[in-house]
């Protein structure tokens, strides 16, 4: 027993070694080439970011005016901007993860930021239920702590994107429903004589939803930048992950001239997106109906255990 305890405790100080040196490696500043600074500028172009701390408020001003709080809002402001240069240094985009998070409408730096805090607190909440269990009078061998406070940062690490992939996917099921009668409207604005691009800011502005506002923004940027509308609403898009409007974008690229083909083209198009809609429903309810009658048949063989438990005592007491 004493070996086998060695042996576990030298690979967990190993694996502990190894994650520490990992941690320190990316976090230590690294030559940055030409491609990753000019991918990181454009990044902040595009998110309009202003001016740096050096340019800007000293940080250390700004955290005596904010206090402790403001101290940490600047941390993890650090943090996150370090995490997102290393993803962009590494290569690794995450494209599903980001239209994700520009859905909900979510910074990636301090989504990194959150990623890395949990992931502390899970470290310290591992061998807090060591000690719990311990406490209990649970015999535990001392490398457990190890293993459970790994476990719980790899948990708590990706519990956020946990988080963002069922409240994207939420919110791109509400947004193509709002796609769906956008279409509706422009196809109606179509047949009263206005011109594709007026028809397509018009049908946006009928509501001050959160769906259409984001349609209203990209059109107003692509006044400003000199894009096409079609091409604005093939960039949200992209931007958010919702294949409808990227199919809008390539189908009035094509039929743009002719009102009566992008009339007929968006009408098909709104009546698709309907019946889908009606689908995804219906699979949702029948979904509900068989977990339902899951969980009443659980009852049942619940209470005919219940019912059968004490005669079937009685049987083998007096066999």
């Amino acid at each position: 027993m004493r070996d086998s305890e060695l042996t576990l405790a030298v690979l967990a100080g190993a694996v502990c070694g190894l994650g520490v040196y990992a941690l320190i490696r990316a976090l230590l500043p690294s030559r940055r080439s030409p491609v990753s600074t000019v991918a990181r500028i454009d990044a902040l172009r595009a998110r309009g970011g202003g001016p740096g701390p050096a340019f800007g408020t000293h940080p250390l001003r700004a955290s005596e005016s904010g206090g402790k709080s403001g101290a940490l809002r600047e941390l993890q402001t650090r943090i996150g901007e370090r995490l997102a240069e290393i993803y962009l240094q590494r290569g690794w985009e995450q494209r599903s993860l980001r239209a994700d998070l520009a859905l909900l409408d979510r910074s990636w730096e301090s989504f990194l930021a959150t990623k890395v805090v949990l992931a502390g607190v899970g470290v310290f909440f591992g061998p807090f239920l060591f000690a719990a269990a311990w406490a209990a009078g649970f015999s535990t061998s001392p490398v457990i702590p190890v293993w459970l406070a790994l476990a719980c940062a790899a948990l708590f690490f990706f519990l956020p994107d946990v988080e963002v992939r069922r409240d994207a996917k939420a919110k791109r099921r509400d947004f193509r429903r709002v796609v769906g009668a956008y279409l509706d409207l422009v196809a109606m604005s179509l047949a009263g004589g206005r011109g594709l691009p007026e028809a397509l800011k018009a049908a946006a502005e009928v509501s001050d939803g959160w769906a259409l506002r984001r349609i209203r923004t990209a059109l107003a940027d692509a006044r400003i930048t000199g894009l096409t509308q079609w091409q604005a609403l093939g960039r949200l898009g992209d931007e958010v992950g919702v294949e409808e409007l990227r199919d809008l974008s390539t189908s009035l690229a094509l039929v743009a001239d002719d009102g009566a083909k992008v009339r007929a083209s968006l009408s098909a198009r709104a009546e698709t997106m309907r019946h889908r809609e009606l689908a995804e429903i219906e699979g949702s309810a029948g979904e509900k109906s068989q977990s339902m009658l899951i969980a009443q048949l659980l009852l049942c063989v619940g209470f005919l255990i219940f019912l059968i438990y004490p005669a079937g005592m009685r049987v083998f007491e007096g066999g």
